[in-house]
């Protein structure tokens, strides 16, 4: 199991997953890169020297030993710590955890992001990363997700969760439904005051609020006129 569903809470689901492009991972690993290469150049250099008694070819095989093990197990430091970098959307947070040995996790609250800017270079729309800046409400969370794959399609699938968890929000609750049992009376009913309505009072304003929520929805353009009109409908057809 990943790290980061140990951190999820009840009802918490993940919608989308993705890591930083691979590049950054050959750029945190240059140095291992560059070891291989030098231990590639010691090795040749070893089969053209020669010498009498062998002391050049006993440095330059040492020497190629120690560059390409040395070079090797940073290239597989660097990939665990790369592998070891997630960003994760849920259906109501963006959650980024980082650390190979001490884990470090850190989210954002859906709700409180008021946007996404996204930057993608000449050279990250060819090979597919970009810079993805979310912009919260709050001082602390993540700001900035750096060469991230797939950067777009990232951004879609947070903006939907978004609207997901705003759509749920302004959903009425249904009560419950109550067994049936046949031996109860049925309730005796209070008698209303003169003039009020009070069968549908609780309903009314609960359609109320919901047809004022998707209002603002709409407003922020994250609902269509249409959606809003087709919702209204099927709230006020509970009245």
């Amino acid at each position: 199991m990943a790290y980061v569903d140990g951190l999820l809470a009840d009802g918490e689901r993940v919608m989308r997953r993705a890591r930083q492009h691979w590049f950054v991972m050959v750029w945190d690993a240059k140095e291992a890169v560059l070891a291989i290469v030098l231990a590639v150049v010691a090795g040749i250099l070893r089969l053209l020297v020669v010498t009498g008694d062998g002391v050049m070819q006993s440095i330059l095989g040492w020497l190629v030993l120690v560059l390409l093990v040395g070079g090797l197990a940073w290239l597989a430091w660097a990939w665990l710590v790369y592998r070891s970098r997630e960003f994760v959307i849920t259906n109501r947070r963006i959650i980024q955890t980082q650390g190979l040995v001490n884990k470090k996790a850190s989210d954002s609250s859906l709700e409180k992001i008021n946007d996404a800017v996204l930057t993608e270079s000449v050279f990250g729309r060819i090979f597919g990363f970009g810079d993805l800046e979310v912009l919260t409400a709050s001082e602390s969370g993540i700001e900035r997700l750096r060469m991230l794959a797939d950067a777009r399609e990232f951004k879609k699938a947070m903006l939907d969760a978004k609207h997901e968890l705003e759509v749920d929000l302004v959903r009425p609750t249904m009560p419950p439904m109550r067994a049936d049992t046949p031996t109860a009376l049925p309730p005796v009913q209070p008698a209303p005051a003169p003039g009020a309505d009070t069968a549908h009072i609780d309903t009314s304003r609960e359609v109320t609020d919901a047809v004022a929520r998707l209002g603002e929805l709409r407003d922020k353009g994250l609902i269509t006129p249409a959606e809003f009109e087709a919702k209204k409908q099927e709230l006020l057809a509970r009245l």
